[in-house]
């Protein structure tokens, strides 16, 4: 575990952005060359997912309160209905004669390296078996069968993640941003399965496990395509039913007929990143953590009712499916103390999304307030456990006052830090001299508790849970008027000097390890938006692998 713990160190420190210099990655970019954004299983018999199934109408308001949400059926429809609302198409964009899908779940770079999973017995309307999850199609490939259900209807869903989308074009930052992007479309399956009354209970499993389970370990099936890492695994469970938590599927394709080959998604590419498949192997978890770990079968969560006196007011389906990720800022736009509340109080551990995060909150927030009416321009942080703030408070310099900022809601302790009247400047410098900084109303920097790490494998949870934090950010910017964009590109350790955390970086018991920016937005009349699934009106084309 040594070894593995600094491949994982060494990593994140060569991987940071500095003031002098970037982190490695490629010396050019040819946009007609970019790797296939969707994967396909050729071979795999494919089921269209239903289009035209009304969502329940919920309010935003009402997601996270027991009981105000009537459980749907756990069958085709009701699936169609989860995947059309976390992992499908959201619009197409067009541009001159450029024309890109852009997805419910967010991506950096729109890159989406996230793979989705179906694994299901007893479903109305669907086969036993496993199914990969086709977003351009909205259908479902059927990788493997699976014997008869015996009992109950029962579903899982998974997700796993091929970093050369990412690496084609951020180099070796790469594996950062795919388990970013994992906690993000954890996050967008979280909230569409409460829209459906359902639940997302993660299952503890080691990633040879999973490999085997979702066929990723099979090498014939891939031959010169690329690979996926699985990521993680979550149980759908319908009303009030429970699963016992050893309970979970790892027998149904054992003896299961798979079908199809996955597709080649780059025929040239120009670059190799070892260091990601190092950091990807050291970071696996392994049976044997699982046994020791206290998390192994984590329990479902009740989450905190929402305050509806205090939380906005808006369609939930209509909000999932609007979220975009900002290009621009008004750099003018302000907001209130009032609207950021509830922007805040979504950021607490026992809410939506967060029992599905994989583990306890370690990930805090570092909230710069640039244009909030009614909070003093600069620095505030809100930790996310009691014992994140007893390891702020012993991080941070002494003269920080951490003080409660006054009128803060209980579950949104926010304290003060420092003031800042020039705080564009410092805003757009840290991440890495962009406007989506200096010319957002709010930022935020994630803070990752990281020193002792313990198993290698929290290096990706703390990433996941950032990712997480990221979706709840986008969602809840979307009900209050505004929006917001996830940023990747970040100076590291200049934001650790400037709060004044301890030296040397390497082995600093807290990380940035990604940053956002909330805004009023400002569109591009350039760019045209057509439906997401105006396509499906012709046939289904099968899946065609490159020469």
């Amino acid at each position: 575990m040594a070894e593995a713990l600094a491949v994982v160190q060494a990593y994140h420190e060569r991987t940071k952005h500095r003031l002098e210099r970037y982190a490695a990655g490629p010396d050019t970019l040819d946009w007609d060359a970019q790797p296939d954004p969707f994967r396909r299983y050729i071979g795999a018999p494919l089921a269209a997912l239903p289009l035209d199934t009304p969502a329940p109408a919920v309010d935003w308001s009402d997601l996270g309160r027991p009981g105000r949400v009537p459980a749907q059926a756990l069958d085709r429809q009701g699936i169609g209905l989860l995947f059309e609302h976390s992992l499908a198409l959201a619009a197409w964009k067009t541009q001159g004669p450029d024309r890109w899908a852009v997805r419910i779940n967010p991506s950096s770079g729109n890159l989406h390296p996230t793979e989705g999973w179906l694994l299901c017995r007893g479903v109305s309307g669907l086969s036993d078996g496993l199914h990969h999850y086709a977003p351009h199609e909205h259908a479902l490939e059927q990788r493997a069968t699976a014997g008869p259900a015996t009992g109950p209807a029962r579903a899982f869903v998974a997700l796993s993640s091929i970093a050369w989308r990412e690496a084609w074009k951020y180099g070796e930052r790469a594996f950062r941003y795919c388990q970013l992007d994992a906690g993000h479309a954890t996050g967008a399956l979280r909230y569409a399965a409460a829209l459906l009354g359902w639940r997302l209970r993660p299952v503890a499993c080691d990633n040879a496990a999973l490999a085997q389970l979702l066929g990723l370990d099979r090498d014939a099936d891939f031959g010169a395509a690329e690979r996926e890492e699985p990521d993680a695994l979550f149980e759908l469970l319908s009303g009030d039913r429970d699963a016992t938590p050893d309970d979970a599927p790892w027998s149904w394709t054992a003896h299961a007929t798979w079908q199809g080959q996955a597709n080649r998604l780059d025929r040239h590419p120009m670059y190799r990143w070892p260091v990601i498949d190092e950091v990807t192997r050291a970071t696996q978890r392994t049976s044997s953590a699982l046994s020791s770990s206290p998390h192994a079968t984590p329990a479902p969560a009740s989450p905190v009712a929402t305050d509806a006196q205090t939380a906005a007011s808006a369609d939930t389906a209509t909000l999932i499916r609007q979220r975009r990720s900002a290009q621009r800022f008004d750099p003018r736009a302000r907001t209130t103390l009032e609207r950021l509340w509830p922007l805040l109080r979504a950021l607490h551990p026992d809410r939506l999304p967060f029992d599905a995060a994989p583990g306890p909150a370690r990930v805090h927030v570092l909230l710069f307030a640039h244009r909030v009416d009614g909070l003093a321009p600069g620095a505030y942080l809100l930790p996310r456990s009691d014992s994140g703030l007893a390891l702020l408070r012993q991080q941070l310099p002494e003269a920080l006052d951490l003080l409660p900022v006054p009128g803060a809601p209980a579950d949104a302790p926010l304290r003060h830090l420092a003031d800042n009247p020039a705080l564009a400047g410092t805003l757009r410098t840290l991440n890495c001299h962009q406007a989506l900084g200096s010319d957002a109303v709010v930022a935020f920097a994630l803070l990752a508790e990281f020193q002792p790490l313990g198993d290698p494998a929290n290096y990706r949870d703390r990433l996941q849970e950032a990712g997480l934090i990221g979706q709840a950010l986008y969602l809840e910017a979307e009900a209050a008027g505004l929006r917001g964009t996830g940023i990747g590109c970040f100076f590291d350790d200049a934001l650790h000097q400037l709060l004044g955390l301890p030296a040397p970086a390497a082995s600093a018991a807290l990380q940035t390890v990604y940053h956002f920016t909330v805004g009023a937005p400002l569109s591009d009349g350039r760019i045209g938006t057509e439906a997401p699934y105006a396509h499906l009106a012709h046939p289904i084309q099968p899946a065609r692998s490159h020469p």
